[in-house]
């Protein structure tokens, strides 16, 4: 936890210098005020004492991740706001604004980049491994929508002509989505082949 003590002629100038010096946001502050500021003396203009407060800010991978994209963000100049959000296993951050198509890029190229970045930025804050996911308002899950719809329809094209499809390359999140999707088909089975990134899954008849 970091910690800083600054006085101010007011409560709010005090926590403003404490923000200032732990050089994070304003909003991932716990504050303490530990004096008011007074006036004492003829007509207030003698003995005044200023507002002191503790503001502490202890390392959170939610606030780490958002301080790091946001730092990003304004770097390329895009207008953007994250919401964090945290389950069992997972932090997440999704980003939402106007006109954020560059930072999913094709295919998700570029934000599949911001998360391995993000990923890498938190640990080395916090010396340990955190799982970041990043999304851009909401392209993931449309995205795996897309690809079990995709794996569903390739999957009885398969079937009817009995050749072996290959798909375009793929991460191995969105290869995983696929392999998913089938593996309860009994007449169809899915492997990947080649090396990443150009990696892909097949999908093709059992065989028997």
């Amino acid at each position: 936890m970091r910690v800083a003590e600054k006085t101010g002629k007011t409560v709010e100038e005090a926590i403003a210098a404490g923000v200032q010096e732990l050089a994070v946001d304003r909003q991932y502050v716990n504050v303490e005020v530990l004096e008011e500021p007074t006036k004492k003396g003829l007509f207030g203009l003698f003995g005044t004492r200023l507002a002191r407060v503790r503001v502490s800010y202890e390392d959170n991978p939610g606030h780490l991740a958002t301080e790091f994209i946001n730092n990003v963000c304004q770097a390329m100049g895009v207008k953007a706001d994250t919401q964090v959000d945290k389950d069992a296993e997972n932090w997440h951050i999704n980003i939402t604004g106007p006109e954020l198509g560059i930072l999913i890029g094709r295919r998700g190229d570029t934000l599949d980049a911001l998360q391995y970045l993000t990923n890498l930025a938190v640990a080395k804050k916090l010396s340990e491994r955190i799982r970041i996911i990043v999304d851009v308002e909401g392209y993931r899950l449309r995205r795996e929508e897309t690809l079990i719809r995709l794996a569903k329809r390739l999957s009885e094209k398969v079937k009817r002509t009995g050749v072996r499809i290959v798909l375009e390359p793929m991460n191995p999140h969105e290869r995983r989505i696929i392999h998913t999707s089938l593996q309860d088909d009994i007449r169809i089975s899915t492997f990947s082949e080649g090396d990443d990134p150009n990696r892909r899954v097949v999908i093709a008849l059992k065989r028997g």
